[in-house]
Formats: structure tokens, sequence, C-alpha cells
């Protein structure tokens, strides 16, 4: 009976235990870290937990409350801004660390005064605390200096907790941070507030000093970084300049060296080539002895094959001829009266012919002389239109920039005044010599024009002629034909009476000769014919050549010379416009300014006329270092010992020669006073012991009397100086003209 009782109960017991468990499970709620879980039972006093409890249902009541930290941020800018000790204005943020205090009696008197959903609501805290840490920071920071925010951050964090304190209602202040700091801008502030009217005045007292100080910093490191830079570029051109001449001299010595390795190559080449050549000429010089002497012994057995040759030639010739002189010369007997007349008929026809050629002649010269007057006289029509045209352009261009510089003047001051009358005069003097240029080139087209055009007629014309000269030659040789064709029929006729056979035969061999002569007199003209037709053509092509040279030379000149005129003109009217732009420039400057723009101006103009000067001195020093050359490399110079002064005393005699004829070759007055001397009438050594020898005239009269002829025949330094001057600036625009 007792084993089933015992075993009942400790099964009973096991149920009741896991039902137990069971229920404690399902009721059990546990808590996160950083909660706490407060159980409202139904009598007595709250339960609070931070791990977790049985909450059993109908009976308990549960909530949690988050007692984490929370952040509470304290944000005062501008006009709210924080007033320190000094009485200027901050901007700053602090962030405040809060939490509830983990205990039993803290929870419970935030859960009750709070409620447990309130309590970690953001907005709740910051409702709750943001007037109390406001005033706290506004405590602590009226106790510290602007500056002192910045160094004493411990500080002031300690303070504004000691401030605060620890206890807040169940809460807990666990740390702050300042999160912003920065000085309130000037314009944030109200000047009507006492305090940021203080705050005010040393805010611009201490900016204005720093300013200071910093513009003086800032001054002192750019005066001596630039100091530092031209020390190290003086020191950088000093050292470049060393290494230039380094290099100069370098460059010097190498070349030096090559030219000598140079010079000597050529000579050693040229020496090689003159034996060469002499070789190759001694070579040449025997193998064309050789050819002379072969082609000196060919010839001269070819004269003697000729001569034996000539001499049986000769011989059979002379044999003919005799038999045909006794035959024709009773021929000719009979001929030659019949010759006179007939050479009287061709007189006259060729005097009719030349007659004719003549008249023709004339009249072609006559047609190409009208023609050649139509064409100077289009020509000169054409020039007179291009003339007026262009000097309209120019005169309206003239009068227009005048009318603009006149405008200009009236309202520029005086220095404008003067720099826009030098404008106009150079304006004036371009437009002069562009119109010279202009006529110059139409003249100049014109006359190759006209040079073209009258070598066109004039080949016209021979081509004309020649060709009517072959025309003549041709008849006459037909009338010669025709007459030789009648004198046979004439021989034919008389031998026909002195014998019938003999007739026959003369008559047939008279007209196989006149055939003959006729066909090659026939020949003959239409071969002289074609030529002088071909004399003709080639004569017309040739004038027609030269006429379209000569067109296409004066289209071309023409149009180089148009393009020169415009290209003067684009000249002239951009330096026109730039000295007008000038102008206006020189209209709007004022005070320092305009002051410093003629201090550059005149210094520039200063610098022109010195360097021109100092040009003028170099030409004249080369000048007199050439003459003096020249006349020292011609001279027999025998110097005599002396002290340093010699060559001294040496150039001066020759200046002094110089400078004699010098004023004897510029002035007229003393070619005429010693005209005598000059061309050798006179004696001026003879003359002047003549005077200073007569005993009127004491020692000192007569040094007197040298010393003023001398003076006034040797001109003062400056002046020859002046002159040379004067005849090198007289002689310096001449190759210019010469090239132009």
């Amino acid at each position: 009976m007792e084993l089933p009782i015992v075993a009942s109960g400790i099964v009973g017991g096991l149920f009741f235990t896991f039902c137990a468990a069971f229920i404690v499970s399902r009721f059990y709620r546990q808590v996160d870290q950083g909660r706490a879980l407060i159980i409202n039972p139904f009598k007595g006093e709250p339960i609070v937990t931070f791990t977790g409890a049985v909450v059993w249902p109908i009976i308990n009541r549960a909530e949690v409350m988050d007692i984490a930290i929370k952040t509470v941020d304290i944000d005062r800018r501008g006009k709210e801004g924080l007033i320190c000790q000094d009485n200027i204005r901050a901007d700053i943020k602090v962030t405040f660390f809060v939490r509830v205090n983990k205990t039993r009696e803290d929870v419970l008197k935030v859960a009750q005064s709070i409620g447990c959903a309130r309590a970690s609501d953001q907005e709740t805290l910051e409702h709750l605390f943001e007037a109390k840490f406001s005033e706290a920071l506004k405590t602590a920071g009226k106790k510290f200096d602007f500056k002192d925010l910045y160094t004493e951050r411990e500080a002031i964090k300690d303070e504004v907790l000691r401030v605060i304190g620890k206890d807040l209602n169940g809460y807990m202040l666990e740390d702050c941070a300042i999160d912003f700091l920065e000085q309130t801008p000037v314009e944030m502030l109200d000047k009507d507030n006492i305090l940021d009217a203080e705050g005010i005045r040393k805010i611009t007292e201490l900016t204005s000093l720093q300013n200071i100080s910093t513009n003086e910093f800032r001054q002192n490191e750019r005066m001596n970084i630039t100091k530092r830079n031209v020390e190290s570029d003086e020191a950088i051109f000093a050292l470049e300049r060393q290494r230039a001449e380094a290099a100069a001299k370098q460059k010097r010595e190498i070349d030096s060296i090559q030219a000598r390795e140079t010079a000597e190559a050529e000579r050693v080449k040229a020496e090689e080539y003159a034996k060469q050549q002499l070789a190759r000429i001694k070579a040449e010089e025997e193998i064309q002895i050789n050819e002379q002497n072969k082609n000196r012994q060919v010839e001269v057995a070819q004269k003697n094959r000729e001569r034996v040759v000539g001499v049986e030639s000769e011989r059979v010739e002379k044999d003919r001829s005799l038999e045909a002189i006794n035959r024709e010369r009773e021929v000719e007997l009979s001929r030659i009266g019949k010759e006179k007349q007939l050479e009287a008929e061709k007189k006259a026809i060729a005097d009719v012919v030349r007659a004719r050629i003549a008249v023709e002649k004339t009249v072609a010269e006559e047609e190409e002389r009208i023609k050649d007057l139509r064409v100077k006289a289009e020509a000169t029509r054409r020039k007179d239109a291009l003339l007026i045209t262009a000097e309209a352009q120019a005169q309206e261009k003239l009068v227009k920039d005048i009318k603009a510089a006149e405008a200009s003047n009236e309202v520029s001051k005086y220095t404008a005044k003067e720099k826009l009358t030098l404008a106009e005069a150079e304006l004036q003097a371009a437009d002069m010599t562009a119109k010279a240029k202009m006529r110059l080139s139409e003249g100049i087209q014109a006359e190759e024009a006209a040079h073209g055009l009258a070598e066109v007629r004039v080949k016209e014309a021979d081509a004309l002629a020649v060709e009517k000269q072959g025309m003549a030659t041709v008849r006459v040789k037909e009338a010669e034909a025709a007459v030789i064709e009648k004198q046979g029929v004439a021989q034919a006729a008389v031998l026909k009476e002195r014998g019938l056979a003999e007739a026959l035969a003369a008559k047939e061999r008279g007209l196989a000769e006149a055939a003959a002569a006729r066909e090659k007199l026939l020949a003959e003209a239409v071969g002289e014919k074609e030529r002088g037709l071909a004399r003709a053509s080639i004569g017309e092509a040739e004038a027609q050549a030269i006429q379209k040279r000569g067109e296409a030379e004066a289209v071309a000149i023409r149009e180089k010379l148009l393009a020169e005129a415009k290209a003067i003109e684009e000249k002239l009217l951009a330096e026109a416009r730039g000295l007008a732009e000038k102008a206006e420039s020189m209209k709007l400057l004022q005070g320092a300014t305009r002051e410093h723009e003629e201090f550059r101006l005149r210094l520039q103009k200063e610098r022109d006329v010195e360097l021109a000067s100092i040009q003028v001195r170099k030409d004249i020093a080369a000048s007199q270092a050439l003459v003096l050359s020249e006349a020292l490399g011609k001279a027999k110079v025998n110097i005599v010992g002396g002290d340093g002064q010699f060559f001294e005393r040496f150039i001066k005699a020759i200046t002094v020669g110089q400078s004699l004829d010098g004023a004897l070759d510029q002035s007229e007055t003393l070619r005429k006073a010693f005209a005598g001397y000059l061309n050798g009438e006179k004696d001026l050594p003879a003359d002047l012991k003549e005077i200073l020898s007569k005993p009127g005239l004491t020692s000192d009269a007569q040094n007197l009397a040298m010393a003023a002829l001398l003076h006034r025949m040797a001109p003062s330094p400056a002046a020859a100086a002046a002159s040379n001057l004067k005849s090198l600036v007289e002689a310096e625009p001449a190759p210019e003209k010469t090239q132009g």
C-alpha cells in the first residue's frame, strides 16, 4: 500500500513541478540592458527590477522604462549667443548626456513624476532640462573670457556640471561636451545693447590690431621674398654671364681650330686637285697633239688626191668649155641684142613692182601708225580715268582724315595737338608718295604696253612686207621663165634658118633647155613663195606672241602696281587708324597716367635721338677709319722715334690736312680766293716768303700774320665735324634712291 501511495505522490509532485515551471516560464518577463521593469501589484509598493520577474496577469501590471543615456543639445547663436566675461558674445552648441539613475528610488521617482513612456522621450527631456541647462551654461560662461572658452574647456565643463548638479529628480547628468564654439558675427550683434556695444568695441580693437600686425608680416614677407629674388636673380645673371663668356670663349677657340683645320684641309685638297688637273691637262694635251698630227697627215693625203683629181677635172672641163664656147659664141651674138630689149622690159616691170610695194608699205605704215595712235589715246584715257578716280578717293580720304584730326585737335590737350599735327603731316606725305607711285606705275604700264604694241605692229608689218616681197619675187621668176621660153623659141627659129637638121636639133635642144629652165624657175619660184609664206607665218606668229607677251606683261605690271598701291593705301589707313586711336587714348589720359605717358614718350624720343647720334658717330668713325686706312695704305710713312705724343701729332696733322681739303671742297669763297694757287698760276710758298721777308714787318707781325692766315685757312674742329656729318647725312639716302 505504501509503494503506490509513494509513487502517486512522486508523480503528483513531478506534475505539480512541471506545471509550476510551465506557468513561470510562460509569465516570466525579461528586461534588456538599459531598461528597467516596473511591476505594479494588486496591493503594496511597486517592484523595480533591472533583470526580469514573473508578471501575473490580472494581478500585476508591468511597465518598461528606458534608462539608457540620452542627449540634450543647447544651441545658442546670434543675438541669443553666450555672453562671456569680457562681454563678447559667442555662438555655442553644448551636448548634455542625461540618463535615469539606476536605483529603485530614482526609477520610481521618475516613473511617478513623468511616467515610464515619457521618461525616455526626447522632446520631454528637452522640455524639462533646456531651461536649466541653458541657465547653467550662461552662469558658467559669464565666468570666462572668450579666449578661455577655447583654452579652458575642461574647466568650463566642470563648472557647468557643478552648477547643474548630479541629482535631477531621478535623472543623472553623466557629462557635457562643447560641440561648436565660434565668435558671433559683428553684424549679428545689437549695437544698442550695452554688452554687445562693449563687445563690438573689443572685437574691433582686437581685429584692427591683428589686421595691422598681419599686414605688416605680409609686407615684410613680400619685401624679404622680393629682396631675396632680386639677389638670387643677380647671382644667376652673374653666373649666366660667366657661363656665356666661357661658352663664347670655348666656341671662339673651337671655331678658330676648325677654321685652321678647314683651311689646311682646303689647302691640301687644292694642291691635290691642282696636281690632278695638271696631269689631266698634260694627258689631254698629248692626246690632242697626236690627234692633230694624225688629222694633219690625213688632210695632207686628201689634199694631194684632190689636187690630182682637180687637175684632171680642170683639164677635162677646159676642153669641154672650149668646145661649148665655140658652139655658143655664135648663139650669144644673136642673143645679146634680144637681151637688151628684155632687160629694158624687166627693168620697167621691176620699177612698177617696186613702186607698188613702196605704196603698200606706206599704206601699211600709216595704218599701223593710226592704230598706235588709237591705242595710245585709249591708254591715255584709261590712265586719266584711273588717276581721277584715285585722286578723288585720296582727296575724300584726306578730307575725312583732316576733319577727324581737326575735331581731335579741338578736344585734345597741347601734347595731343602736336602729335595729331605730326600725324597729318605724315598722312599727307604718304598720300603724295602713294599718288606719285601710282602715277609712276601707270606711266610705266603705258610705256610697257605701247612698247609691246609697237613691237607687235612692226613684226606684223615686217611679216606683210616679207610676204609681198616673196610674191613679187615669184612674179619676177615667172616673167623670167616666160622670157627664157620666148628666147628659146627665137633661138630655135634662127637655127631652123641655118639648116633643117641643125635647126631641128637646135630646136629640140632649145625647147628642152627652155622647158628645163622653166620648170627650174617655176620650182624656185614656188620654193621662194613657200619660204616667203613660211617667213610671213613665222613673223606673224612671232608678232602675235610678242603682242600676247606684251599684253600679259602689261596686265601683270598693272596688277602688281595696283596691288602695291592697294597695299600702300591699306598701310596708310592702318597708320591713320593707329594715330587716331593713339590720339583718342591720349585724350583719356589724366593726371599721373598722362604724365607717365608723356614721360615715356619723352624718354623714348631721347633714346631714339641718342641711338641715332651713336649710329652717326659710329658711321663717322667708320668713314674716318676707312679714309685713314686708304690714305695710310697708299702712303709712305717714315716714323722716326719720339715720345708717346708722336702718334697724336701725326693724327692731328692728317686731320688738319683733311680739314683743309674739306674746307676747300665745301667753301666756294675759299676756292675763289685760292683759285690762282689751285690751278698753278701762283706760288703760295713764294708769296708767303715775299710777304714775311719784307723789312717793314717785324718778327711778331710776321708770326701774327702767319697765325691769322692759318686760322682762316683751317676751319674749326666743330665746323669740320659738322661738314663731315652733313656730307654723311646727305650721302646716306643716295643708295635707297638708286634702288627705288
